[in-house]
């Protein structure tokens, strides 16, 4: 599949929409952009079930899921799973978070990218370090081998922002 973009600088006046190249009042050009979009096969991907299980709307809304900018990301020593994230969540003070991840992420890859976190959950200690909340991910299974996304979200999103 091929998506086309228009880049332009400004709103064009009416202009034929089948030319390749578009010349605009100002003499900027609109070029006509190809962005192929990568298509999924997701044939052999396995999700794990639904919980079975209701969650009343008033405990649901307890959790306080935020946008996070990841502001630093380092492995922690001596171990091989573990990501220390120190996060902006819109407090004015920094958070720090680890995350089971580093088998799937590099951390100088996560710098600057807008995270979700839930942000309520008490401080929890793993290799001597508080972990202050849960960064979520997306996992599956893809020809028996577990598959891990850290869920990213637009980097227009402020830190702090609230999801409902």
């Amino acid at each position: 599949m091929k998506i086309y973009e228009f880049c332009i600088s400004e709103i064009p006046t009416m202009k034929s929409l089948d030319s390749e190249k578009k010349k605009f009042s100002n003499g900027v050009h609109a070029e006509k952009v190809e962005t192929s979009v990568e298509k999924i096969d997701f044939s052999k991907v396995k999700v794990e079930p639904l919980f079975e299980e209701m969650v009343d709307f008033e405990t649901f809304s307890k959790s306080d899921f935020r946008a996070v900018k990841v502001k630093e990301c380092v492995a922690v020593p001596k171990s091989k799973k573990l990501l220390q994230f120190t996060l902006d969540d819109g407090t004015g003070s920094d958070r720090t978070i680890l995350s089971g991840i580093h088998e799937y992420y590099e951390p100088e890859e996560l710098v600057g990218k807008t995270l979700i976190a839930i942000v309520n959950l008490p401080p929890r200690k793993m290799m001597g370090i508080d972990s202050c909340g849960m960064l979520l991910s997306a996992v599956h299974q893809e020809e028996g081998e577990e598959k891990l996304h850290l869920l990213m979200v637009d980097d227009h999103i402020p830190a702090g922002a609230k999801l409902y």
